[in-house]
């Protein structure tokens, strides 16, 4: 019988985290999962961390090396999302978001790359986010960390192809998760936005509640794990795939302007 593969998920006690954690292990793979809540889900072995911190980053992958010789996929799900207008949102509110969304990804690809490098293997999957196309007006920041990945991921690629490692990002749009509950919302300025900056949150979190299931997303990270080869960048489901291709063939002020009477009316 073969040695089962070894993943860990960073936010992997919840909503899409805890999705690609069960349908990896349902694939036969042996899952950590990372996260700040002490206690994981029922039957993962549970690594307490935050990826903002680089030395819980360097734990969690002692841990899974202390128990195993390998580590074969790395993936990042951890994060968070704030809204509000960008002149509103303090400094610290949107330099937590990409520290923790987009520098939380890049500390655990560079706490894993050393290990996979030495291997000659490993693959990395980021889960991005469909607003890391399509920037969401009043959720700047959050598209921003997003669009960063995306970029990261790009480039990281290309970088350690030579070592064996493959990474690709995947972009979920609208999913049903606690995701919608804990966003870290802003209202200030609305007054002097009309009220654009409620109406444009309200409707994305009716999106969000009547959205894909986060086992959608994992299953995708499942077959992506298990793939020859992929990709920079997946979409999830075949009508995002088209909207993605729709906002590419746009010109771009055309599809900046559909996306600002969707969401900054």
């Amino acid at each position: 019988m073969n040695e089962a593969r070894i993943a860990l998920v960073t936010g992997g006690s919840s909503g899409i985290g805890l999705s690609c954690a069960k349908a990896l292990r349902a694939r036969g793979w042996r899952v950590f999962t990372l996260s700040r809540r002490a206690e994981g889900p029922e039957g993962f072995e549970h690594i307490r961390g935050d990826v903002s911190l680089p030395e819980d980053c360097a734990r969690a992958l002692d841990t899974v090396l202390g128990k195993c010789s390998r580590l074969d996929l790395l993936v990042n799900c951890a994060g968070f999302g704030i809204s509000g207008a960008a002149e509103f949102t303090p400094e610290g509110e949107a330099e937590a978001q990409v520290r923790v969304n987009l520098f939380g990804t890049a500390r655990m690809c560079r706490a894993v790359l050393p290990q996979m490098r030495k291997q000659g293997s490993g693959r990395i999957l980021n889960v991005s986010s469909f607003a890391g196309l399509t920037p969401i007006p009043f959720q700047l920041w959050y598209s921003v960390s997003k669009a960063g990945i995306n970029s990261y991921t790009m480039a990281l690629a290309n970088e350690v192809r030579r070592f064996g490692i493959s990474v690709a990002a995947v972009m979920p749009g609208d999913t049903k998760t606690s995701f919608t509950d804990l966003r870290q919302k802003n209202p200030a300025g609305d007054d002097v936005y009309g009220g654009a900056i409620a109406r444009s949150v309200e409707k994305m979190e009716k999106d969000e509640r009547g959205g894909m299931s986060p086992d959608r997303v994992g299953a995708l990270v499942a077959r992506l794990a298990e793939k020859k080869k992929v990709a920079p960048l997946y979409t999830v489901g075949f009508g995002y795939g088209i909207l993605a291709l729709v906002f590419k063939l746009l010109p771009t002020a055309l599809s900046n302007r559909i996306l600002g009477m969707m969401y900054a009316r």
